[in-house]
């Protein structure tokens, strides 16, 4: 494949090493859209609590590069930089993500997948995403995770919950757009990749990214605030003591403050700022042409 996106006929029997350049990676994308809303819904469902546990395991690493004193701006960077671990794991894992799944609309876009496929598939992830996230957050609460660094991973992790839910509902709508712009974009990239070692490189920079800025991703908030609203069920004292504010939280508001507006924000920055308009770059006139051809 040439640099101007010219086919160059590579060997018989020889492998291409040269990345995806972005109109096979359209192509790509549509084809992996009709492979998961094809997927058995069992299947589907464990992967999707698989990816659901691989960010809550990013978002612990996050938790941990960012506790104690440091600079805020460096520590901020090293937390994007370790919670990337979370999409790698995905990605390269292979697991079913909510937020990467927004990209099945442009498989959706050119036909290729009825609206009814599709929703079975996002409401199948987000619900198995939600599990495994919880699930960790339910085990990193009784292993005492907060405990860790003599309490600052827990102060630490109830400060971050607790941003969180004091978030306007338009702010968390945007914040969950730029969010989901960036981890789309990860994804997009890593179709890109001939390697495992392609994948990690392309992940990580939008993915520090997202998270240096402070840009908001629903299922890693599956782990965030679940987690504080375990420890202050478990350990009254230690939220007292490390984060009195975080004693008003709840899952009331968990769920109507912040996860349901940064849902939304994810799914337009997924689904339309990424994945419609790549479909609208480099698959909309690949049907236009195709259609007046056949006339």
């Amino acid at each position: 494949m040439s640099l101007d996106g010219a086919e160059v006929p590579v060997p018989k029997g020889a492998t291409a090493l040269d990345a995806l350049l972005p109109p096979e990676m359209a192509r790509r994308a549509e084809e992996v859209g009709v492979a998961k809303v094809a997927m058995e819904p069992g299947r589907l469902l464990a992967l999707a609590v698989l990816a659901g546990a691989f960010i809550a395991f990013g978002a612990i690493f996050a938790t941990v590069a960012s506790a104690g004193e440091a600079a805020w701006g460096a520590t901020r960077v090293l937390a994007g930089v370790v919670f990337s671990v979370g999409l790698i794991l995905v990605v390269v894992g292979g697991a079913e993500l909510f937020t990467g799944n927004n990209l099945i609309v442009m498989a959706w876009a050119g036909g290729q997948v009825r609206t009814g496929a599709l929703l079975r598939n996002w409401i199948l992830v987000f619900a198995g995403n939600f599990g495994g996230a919880v699930g960790i957050a339910l085990l990193a609460t009784g292993a005492r995770l907060h405990e860790v660094g003599g309490g600052a991973v827990g102060a630490t992790a109830l400060g971050i919950a607790t941003a969180k839910l004091h978030l306007g509902f338009v702010q968390a709508v945007l914040l969950g757009v730029l969010g989901n712009v960036l981890v789309c974009l990860a994804v997009w990239l890593a179709y890109s990749a001939r390697s495992t070692t392609d994948r990690v490189l392309a992940i990580v920079p939008p993915i520090a990214t997202f998270v240096a800025a402070g840009f908001e991703h629903s299922v890693a908030n599956m782990y965030f605030v679940p987690h504080a609203l375990f420890v202050t069920w478990l350990d009254p004292a230690f939220v007292a003591a490390r984060s009195p504010s975080a004693q008003q939280l709840t899952w009331a508001g968990f769920l109507a403050r912040n996860l349901m507006p940064v849902t939304l924000g994810n799914v337009i920055g997924g689904a339309v700022l990424v994945g419609g308009v790549y479909w609208f770059v480099y698959l909309r006139p690949l049907r236009a042409k195709a259609r007046g051809a056949c006339r």
